[in-house]
């Protein structure tokens, strides 16, 4: 991502907040276990899966016990097949247990979001159009959630409200016009990037004659989607939005847009099942 030093704060504060929520006072169970044991364990895919998450999973057991070496066996950005192994995990078994659900729980979300962008991405690759992510991210996680989608080969949209500007019908009408809402932009943040959402070519044509640097198309039909394309000859980017589905985004594609944004790439969620299975115990 574009920020890295933001992405790597964002990692340890929600892996603390996880681990908090699920240690509390200590955990009871793990302290049954011998704190002297160790032992190997490795964690396997149970479906194909395109890998998200090693740094949250680094980190929860790195702060559960440093101690605890994990031996990758894969990289962010992976596509990896049903049993295979994805990293194996060394040392104190209080640790390895205590830790294991928050790190299986961010490998198994980001995973989730990460193979869910590389269908969609797929899906299009024949095509010069991108598919963008949205702010529709899981509450505390956005910047985990965005590099998923990058590693599962789509494009960052604007990470929030202070980076790009994105006008939409409420704003529009509270601001008076697209022409007003396009210049007030322009004349308070000098270099940001302005987008607008449009409903019709009418409203194409308005943005177009402010210079609105990204016009999103929303909801509409193919026919008008290649119409906008040609009016634009290459102006602004445009980007097409609502209800884009799996099955339908390889039509948009075909019109000539230059994006495709999903919500659903992180709001609808599937995550992936991973497995962690001991390999030995060192008697002692």
């Amino acid at each position: 991502m574009k920020n890295d030093i933001a992405l790597q704060a964002s990692i340890i504060q929600s892996v603390t907040t996880a681990l908090a929520e699920d240690i509390g006072s200590g955990d009871i169970t793990a302290m049954l276990i011998d704190e002297k044991k160790q032992y190997s364990v490795k964690v396997i895919a149970r479906e194909a899966a395109t890998i998200c998450g090693a740094a949250w999973v680094n980190e929860a057991f790195l702060q559960v016990d440093p101690n605890v070496a994990i031996e990758w066996h894969v990289s962010d950005g992976d596509s990896v097949a049903s049993n295979q192994t994805i990293f194996i995990a060394i040392g104190k078994a209080q640790s390895i247990l205590t830790a294991e659900r928050t790190a299986l729980n961010f490998l198994q979300l980001l995973s989730g979001t990460a193979t869910t962008c590389s269908h969609y991405a797929q899906a299009i690759s024949n095509y010069k159009t991108k598919i963008l992510d949205t702010r529709k991210t899981i509450p505390g996680l956005r910047l985990a959630q965005k590099y998923a989608a990058l590693c599962g080969g789509c494009v960052n949209h604007r990470v929030g409200l202070y980076d790009a500007f994105l006008i939409k019908e409420n704003h529009i009408a509270a601001c008076g016009s697209i022409a007003t809402a396009i210049t007030e932009a322009k004349k308070q943040q000098p270099g940001k990037t302005v987008e607008i959402e449009v409903e019709n070519i009418e409203q194409l044509h308005e943005a177009l004659d402010v210079g609105a640097d990204i016009i999103m198309l929303d909801n509409f039909s193919l026919e008008a989607m290649q119409q906008a394309v040609q009016l634009n000859g290459g102006q602004a980017k445009l980007e097409a939005s609502g209800n884009m589905t799996l099955d339908l985004i390889a039509d948009v594609a075909k019109t000539g847009v230059d994006y495709i944004s999903i919500g659903a790439l992180t709001k609808h969620v599937q995550a992936i099942d991973f497995s962690m299975r001991f390999i030995d115990a060192e008697k002692n």
